[in-house]
């Protein structure tokens, strides 16, 4: 039988298995700071906090959110940040969750491993669900435009744009054909999220 350590012993022992079986999570918000909306990180990290995430942060921009929790279940996740957006702001925030793991996972694709180095911009479009029938035939070219949607996998699209403001095309083209909402980050954000958070977790 244990020796009885006290409530405080026994709490503490308690906070360190539960950081122990913690997961890491990055959550990319669409459009959280569109159409006159202006949310500072401050209360956005405020908002996380208060579901019982921990060590949150964002990177570079409010939309990008990492934080740790004992949730494991994605959708869970999702619905409780979108539940308390909706309520903290007014409107609706969607919300796409990601594990460093599946972050990874991209980086490890290399879905831009025949393209140009230098000079294109190369951008990952996050979708709420896998389509059922993806209809596109890519790669394939943006009308009016010189941006390529060169390939997909699961709920990632990959896109190649060439600057003049073509980085804003491919998620609405993307919304429209596909008939989902969508997010879109460029992979030079994603692989710095890895390398950051990985550093953190050694």
């Amino acid at each position: 039988m244990l020796p009885y350590l006290g409530s405080q012993s026994t709490n503490s022992y308690k906070k360190v298995i539960s950081m122990i079986f913690m997961h890491r999570f990055v959550v990319f918000l669409r459009g959280i700071n569109v159409g006159g909306h202006i949310v500072v990180k401050e209360k956005l990290k405020e908002a996380f906090t208060s579901l019982g995430f921990q060590e949150v942060s964002t990177y570079k921009q409010s939309g990008n959110v990492i934080f740790k929790t004992e949730l494991a279940n994605q959708q869970v996740i999702k619905a409780k940040i979108e539940t308390k957006l909706h309520s903290l702001l007014g409107y609706e925030v969607a919300t796409f969750v990601r594990t460093i793991s599946q972050l990874k996972s991209i980086l490890d694709l290399d879905p831009f491993k025949n393209q140009d180095k230098v000079g294109p911009s190369y951008l990952v479009t996050f979708l709420a669900n896998t389509p059922v029938n993806f209809q596109l035939q890519l790669p394939m070219t943006i009308p009016k435009s010189t941006a390529q949607i060169i390939s997909a996998k699961g709920t990632e699209v990959f896109s190649v744009t060439n600057g003049g403001g073509e980085g804003a095309l491919p998620n609405p083209f993307l919304e429209s054909k596909l008939k989902m909402t969508a997010t879109t980050r460029n992979l030079n954000v994603i692989r710095e999220i890895v390398e950051n958070t990985s550093a953190c977790d050694i």
